[in-house]
């Protein structure tokens, strides 16, 4: 990862979604990287990008780059940083550390050593230090080792952008807010035909469509690390987030989720209360295999489970059948996009997918497949076309 001016971390194969997402608020010099976007701008693209970005999932701002070959180098080019400008005794700050190379090991230890650095700096100097906070710090610092080039980045995020701070509750194994506005993105939902998540969960995918339909910024909900630093700007800040509520919108569409568990249901009106777009989405606790044949169009995204059991292989391949079965047959003209990490069972829905997408739910490698749910057979449509 080379020095740029900031850079925007992102989920593998969102890269290009970040990048018109920073052309959108007027970034420049955008270059793609791996898992990342770099660019340059100045306080407000900085502060812009934190509060508009929907596949971003931190903006880091690079402050040092220098060779690294072992632990003793790397504590002495951390002590050269004037810590002054960022830190004070007074202050609390973190580090969080990646690694990719062989000389080290532990992103855990170069963060430790990274650590001990800026301490004895400070101890050195003011007889004093000051303390960790790895929950909530006034600064977060990243630390990004590729072989022998060490970045220092100030954290202007703070915790995870795929946290908006809409979801105080959520069901098991729920996909992060980042991963499902890029679903929602990819998908290519025209914002016109009707959408829906027959499998809502926590009801992230359809909260995320709500915002990005009726324009609400995603930053809208929470606060960001730079929000604690000396030249933090509250009178541009403020404006900023004056200027977002300016340009959301009061009509649109209506989006469609349902799940078979009450729970879900509950927690998907909480989270959709919370974020602004209950009153855009309808909610029903619903058997997707139980619906009726659909009589419109419909654009629809489905994380179903993904069976993490080795003894749940059969059952999931059964249900997956199942749910081609019932898109065939009672959702005709749709388009229907699911995500899963279960490849073997994605293969038993029984329909041609005419797209597939490699995606990563945290650790677990999926398939993002669209399947056009053709009126009649894609034979007769294809002799149609002809």
């Amino acid at each position: 990862m080379g020095y740029y001016d900031m850079i925007a971390k992102t989920l593998f194969g969102f890269e290009e979604m970040v990048m018109q997402e920073l052309e959108e608020i007027g970034a420049k010099d955008i270059v793609k990287l791996n898992r990342a976007v770099a660019f340059s701008g100045n306080k407000r693209i900085m502060y812009k990008a934190n509060y508009h970005l929907r596949t971003a999932i931190k903006i880091l701002m690079p402050i040092e780059q220098f060779k690294v070959r072992n632990e003793n180098e790397l504590y002495r080019e951390i002590q050269k940083i004037d810590w002054d400008e960022y830190l004070n005794n007074d202050k609390t700050f973190a580090i969080d550390a990646t690694i990719n190379g062989e000389i080290f090991n532990h992103s855990k230890y170069v963060a430790l050593k990274a650590k001990d650095a800026i301490v004895d700096q400070f101890r050195d100097r003011t007889g004093e230090r000051p303390s960790i906070d790895t929950e909530e710090p006034d600064l977060r610092i990243s630390i990004h080792v590729s072989d022998t080039l060490c970045t220092v980045s100030l954290d202007s995020t703070g915790t995870s952008m795929g946290k908006r701070g809409y979801k105080r509750k959520q069901v098991f194994a729920p996909l992060s807010e980042v991963l499902a506005a890029g679903l929602v993105k990819l998908s290519g939902w025209d914002q016109k035909t009707r959408f829906i998540d027959p499998m809502c969960g926590s009801g992230t995918i359809p909260i995320e469509a709500a915002l990005m339909a009726y324009n609400i910024a995603p930053g809208k909900f929470r606060h960001f690390t730079f929000q604690y630093w000396d030249d933090f700007d509250d009178e541009l800040y403020s404006k900023i987030k004056e200027e977002a509520t300016a340009h959301e919108k009061k009509e649109g569409p209506i989006l469609y989720c349902w799940d078979k568990d009450p729970k879900a249901n509950s927690i998907t009106h909480e989270n959709a209360e919370r974020a602004g777009v209950r009153d855009f989405i309808e909610i029903k606790k619903q058997n997707f295999l139980d619906t009726p044949e659909f009589d419109e169009p419909a654009h629809i995204i489905m994380n179903p489970p993904y069976g993490e059991r080795l003894e749940e292989d059969e059952d999931m391949n059964e249900l997956y059948g199942e749910f081609g079965t019932h898109l065939k047959h009672k959702y005709n003209g749709s388009d229907a996009w699911v995500i899963s990490a279960n490849l073997r069972a994605l293969k038993f829905v029984g329909l041609r997918p005419s797209k597939k997408i490699k995606l990563f739910n945290g650790p677990l490698e999926c398939r993002f497949n669209k399947f056009e749910l053709y009126r009649g057979s894609r034979k007769g449509k294809n002799k149609e076309e002809q």
